[in-house]
């Protein structure tokens, strides 16, 4: 019968302690990257079992993180799925597992709890993308630790990890106006999420600066109250660029321009946000700001983990800076005005 592997075997066989094997298979601090790596590799090797259930049993706690999301943001959005993929891979490296739970419309307006808190199945939980305050209010009466994910809401006191928004916007914005556009669009509700919001903020502060106009027909929304998305309607005199707040409806007004016999970006230019698989299945594939997922992730998770280990920690916030993408959905107009001279 073949003999059980345990942390000792791997000890000896690797010329560390026993204490610096189990530091390293169970996530803990004190032990190098690189030691960690090698040490899981050879327990791999040798065929080490991890006993998570007695590990969870002699600690008291599951070693599942929950992940709630509203489901307004699952329905047609992919880019929620991508974080969640990027988050499960990253827990793993510490032993904890993600389960996800997706929250109805109805269930985040009548206060239902989540599943995974009724049976005391996790021990933190990561509030992915915008949800109502009342809703947070009831898992914050519960005092299980848990973190905001990609969005801000400062009347409670957690862990924040956010893409910079504003200065992303900001940044494509100027893109635009580098490319001589000075009658630039919108299109998003502002209202609808703060990602939303900062980056309507950061389109407007690049505006200002530029002292071009801004005018209100040009702002199109592209979702109800409700977060549910709505067709797009244009405006009768059009800009000459639009930044949509994402990659979706970026994909989606290039649907609609082209069908209007507008053409992108010889007419009108178009770029999006977030770097998902939106801008590439677009003809022309859409210049965007790419969202770092993976860091974002990395940074959630440790900030959860951290809050289980010791839930009275300082709460912090943390904001991951983006890059832009660029393609193919942007006309310079400096270019054209010169070879028209």
């Amino acid at each position: 019968m073949a003999k059980n592997i345990t942390m000792k075997d791997i000890a000896i066989k690797l010329g560390v302690s026993t204490v610096t094997v189990s530091k390293a298979l169970s996530g803990k601090e004190g032990v190098s990257n690189e030691v960690r790596e090698l040490i899981k590799h050879t327990a791999e090797e040798m065929g080490y079992r991890y006993n998570a259930l007695g590990k969870s049993m002699r600690e008291g706690r599951n070693y599942n993180i929950g992940i709630l999301i509203a489901e307004q943001f699952m329905h047609e959005s992919a880019f929620y799925s991508k974080m969640y993929q990027a988050l499960i891979k990253e827990m793993m490296k510490f032993d904890y597992f993600g389960i996800l739970e997706i929250i109805s419309g109805h269930d985040e307006r009548k206060l239902v709890m989540p599943h995974i808190l009724k049976k005391n199945k996790v021990d933190g939980i990561i509030l992915l993308g915008q949800m109502h305050r009342d809703y947070i209010r009831m898992i914050d009466n519960t005092n299980i630790p848990y973190i905001f994910l990609d969005f801000v809401d400062d009347t409670f006191n957690v862990d924040t990890i956010i893409s910079d928004n504003v200065y992303g916007a900001y940044e494509i914005t100027k893109y635009l106006i580098s490319h001589g556009h000075s009658k630039i669009g919108f299109v998003g509700n502002q209202l609808a999420t703060t990602s939303i919001t900062d980056r309507y903020i950061g389109f407007y502060k690049a505006l200002l600066e530029n002292k071009l106009e801004i005018k209100e027909e040009w702002i199109i929304n592209d979702r109800d109250e409700y977060g549910n998305f709505i067709d797009l309607r244009l405006p009768k005199e059009l800009p000459t660029a639009f930044v949509c707040n994402c990659d979706k409806i970026a994909y989606e007004l290039i649907l609609l321009l082209k069908k209007k016999g507008i053409r992108v970006p010889n007419d009108v230019s178009v770029v999006g946000y977030d770097n998902y698989i939106y801008a590439t299945l677009s003809d022309p594939q859409i210049t965007t700001v790419e969202v770092n997922v993976e860091a974002m992730s990395e940074m959630a998770v440790a900030s959860i983990i951290r809050r289980c280990i010791n839930p009275a920690i300082e709460s912090s916030r943390k904001i991951i800076s983006g890059k832009i993408i660029v393609r193919n959905s942007v006309s310079n107009l400096i270019d054209k005005r010169q070879n028209a001279n």
